[in-house]
């Protein structure tokens, strides 16, 4: 075995044994890459310096700012308002609660960009009401942490950011634009499943549909779905950076949460900041790790072999795309959304390239890929806070998710084998896709 393939197996063999052992992310990521570059017999300051690099990124501070501006509205009691919104919209169909659910979660994760706060956020709500309404709970929960997805395809999402700075030179705004119609597909998908265990369940519709009341609440959540325009609007009509955007982003929602909504005060602010403190120690030091991975994997020449590899297996382009899904489901099983994100971007992202994906397209198939993960076990931490927020054995919410499941898959192949959908508003406003 030659001194390059040695090293590949110690960088990959390490860092996958010490994730079956349930080491945490980073330890696995820098320790797998320390044990590469002693074997490569590099200096190991190579370390710190490919650390640095990994964050030194302009784009990148548009990560802490939109993870603040998600947390600050999240808090700041928008979330009732945007369920009564979906509710004088969707609330009047069979399963009406479901389908609220669902639609509340399109619009809650244009704002948070998390499938975990949407969860948290949205299952307290909408989990006891359904029960109450004569919803099977774990359906509810299903149906909450399924629809919760819908959020990393909606801009503003800072997984999005993420993968934009991985993959190199593609354009923040572009993302943005390609996940809207990702993210309404998902979102009917959800709702056509839901309605067709709601007709089988005879689950109870809402009240009917009235235009004044949907204004009215349209009215109410205009401050909340402002943000989004300011974020997107200011993006794409290059008014300003993400980054840009985000920080100003964060002013309003700080407006928005403590003087107009008043769903925060001063003390919940400071609170809130503790928690995107958290989150971001743990995103942060990820992406500086990742940065040192990928310059293993690139000095290793491991992208170059895994394109050969997949390729190897067939020529089809279809095979190769189910191929490229099947490895991103199985890495979300046992993996949390960005470390799949910073390390499986550089290795696959020149496979899909190589079969005509669009690296635009790629990046939502990886967003959705992910989003899957985080709903099956073992690592599957949206699963698990359904769970919690629900009070159901992990293995019940699991069962009810199954024909959700198939609903998200069915999207999936759809967003790989249809690139319009996730290409059209992007080179409508101008993109190169």
């Amino acid at each position: 075995m030659s001194g390059e393939n040695l090293s590949t197996l110690i960088l990959l063999g390490s860092f996958l044994l010490m994730v079956f052992l349930r080491f945490p992310i980073a330890y696995s990521v820098g320790i797998s890459t320390v044990l590469c570059l002693i074997s490569m017999g590099q200096n190991l300051t190579v370390l710190p310096l490919q650390m640095h690099h990994g964050v030194w990124s302009f784009s990148l501070m548009a990560v802490p700012f939109f993870i603040t501006m998600g947390v600050l509205m999240g808090s700041g009691g928008i979330s009732d308002k945007l369920i009564a919104l979906a509710n004088s919209l969707v609330g009047w169909m069979r399963g009406g609660l479901a389908m609220v659910n669902i639609v509340a979660s399109y619009f809650f994760g244009g704002i948070s960009g998390s499938a975990s706060a949407d969860t948290a956020s949205l299952g307290s709500i909408l989990i006891p009401m359904m029960v109450d309404q004569g919803y099977d709970v774990d359906f509810s929960t299903a149906v909450t942490i399924t629809s919760s997805c819908e959020g990393l395809l909606v801009p503003p999402s800072h997984n999005m950011v993420i993968y934009a700075t991985t993959a190199g030179g593609i354009s923040v705004g572009a993302l943005f634009m390609a996940g809207y119609l990702p993210g309404a597909l998902l979102a009917i998908s959800l709702m056509v499943g839901s309605y067709i265990i709601s007709v089988k369940r005879n689950y109870p519709k809402g009240e009917k549909f009235s235009i004044v009341k949907f204004l009215k609440q349209l009215g109410t959540s205009f401050w909340a779905l402002a943000a989004i325009l300011i974020v997107v609007v200011g993006v794409v009509g290059g008014v300003f950076t993400a980054t840009e955007s985000a920080a100003i982003a964060v002013v309003y929602s700080l407006i928005v949460s403590v003087f107009i909504y008043r769903g925060m005060d001063w003390k919940g602010v400071w609170k809130g900041l503790e928690s995107c403190i958290d989150t971001l120690a743990i995103v942060l030091i990820l992406i500086a790790m990742s940065g040192a991975f990928g310059y293993c994997l690139t000095n290793l020449h491991v992208p170059a072999k895994a394109a050969a590899l997949i390729q190897g297996v067939s020529n089809s382009p279809v095979v190769i795309a189910l191929l490229l899904n099947l490895i991103l489901l199985v890495l979300g099983m046992i993996m949390d959304m960005a470390p799949i994100i910073l390390i499986a971007t550089p290795i696959l992202l020149p496979v899909a390239t190589s079969i005509g994906i669009s690296p635009i397209q790629f990046g939502i198939m990886v967003v959705l890929n992910c989003g899957i993960g985080l709903l099956t076990p073992p690592v599957g931490a949206v699963l698990f806070i359904g769970s919690a927020v629900a009070k159901r054995p992990m293995e019940k919410v699991v069962k009810a998710t199954l024909p959700f499941y198939l609903c998200m898959l069915i999207t999936l192949l759809l967003l790989t084998f249809i690139p319009q959908i996730s290409l059209w508003l992007p080179s409508v406003f101008g993109y190169a896709v």
